[in-house]
């Protein structure tokens, strides 16, 4: 836990396991696990990056993880 990254995306990625653990635990889960993973990837991946100094790739894939949770998961439309 060095950067700002790493920061970030451990907080991204915390709320994505929240929000899968809730979701989970439904009598109806209306998720798929598959839907998880880019989010998932997105996080890695923009922590990486930015560690890497490839600042601009970095917010732009980090950026892009809450925006794709809104439109595919939709943790609020509940």
């Amino acid at each position: 836990m060095e950067t700002i990254y790493d920061w970030v995306t451990i907080a991204l990625f915390a709320g994505l396991i929240v929000l899968f653990l809730q979701r989970s635990t439904a009598e109806e889960p209306s998720d798929r696990m598959i839907e998880y993973l880019p989010p998932a990837i997105g996080c890695a991946l923009g922590n990486y990056l930015g560690n890497h100094d490839q600042h601009i790739l970095a917010v732009l894939v980090i950026a892009a993880v809450p925006v794709y949770t809104w439109f595919v998961l939709k943790p609020f439309a509940r």
